[in-house]
């Protein structure tokens, strides 16, 4: 026979889609990340499409050594935008979004690295490619998680509070006390 247990105490769900107070300092970083990113991909896009590459064409152009077509230019194109639009918005929405194409790109990078000289490599990448998607994929995952994850959040983090409010309001206590009684 089976038992169940009841929780009586009701446990927080940490929601990833909070709003960080307007001037928190990890919106800086989000922003940042979006647009560096975004700005680079913006450019390498913009200068495919501006070779006037065949939109499926894996003949070889190149820009800035790396192999390019119409499909991957303006792929580039949208994506810039979308980062760029990112560090416009800032907050919450660029940390999220980073994250999300941070994965892809690293997704993008091993699945173009298995159609490596198949008849399926439509956006004509090579390993360099494939390298660079890893590079972005990574830096993109860093700036969205910075100060989301981590051993040592500090106390006023709002991550921190949503993962461990029982703590926080202990540590808030623990500074009034200080505040109203110093030594």
């Amino acid at each position: 026979m089976a038992t169940h247990t009841v929780r009586s105490e009701h446990r927080r769900r940490i929601r990833l889609d909070d709003h960080l107070p307007v001037d928190h300092r990890l919106n800086t970083v989000y922003r940042i990340g979006a647009g560096l990113m975004g700005a680079g991909l913006l450019t390498f896009g913009i200068f495919g499409i501006l070779h006037r590459i065949g939109f499926f064409d894996t003949g070889g152009d190149t820009v800035w050594s790396l192999n390019t077509n119409g499909a991957l230019s303006w792929l580039s194109v949208a994506v810039g935008l979308l980062l760029m639009v990112g560090m416009v918005i800032g907050g919450n929405f660029a940390s999220t979004l980073n994250m999300t194409l941070g994965v892809l790109f690293v997704l993008s990078g091993f699945l173009n690295m298995g159609l490596l000289e198949t008849d399926y490599n439509f956006l004509a990448f090579q390993i360099q490619n494939c390298l660079l998607s890893f590079v972005i994929g990574i830096l993109l995952l860093v700036f969205g998680m910075y100060g989301r994850v981590g051993s040592a959040l500090p106390h006023d983090n709002p991550y921190y509070r949503a993962r461990h409010p029982d703590l926080a309001e202990e540590r808030d206590r623990d500074r009034e006390r200080r505040e109203e009684f110093p030594a």
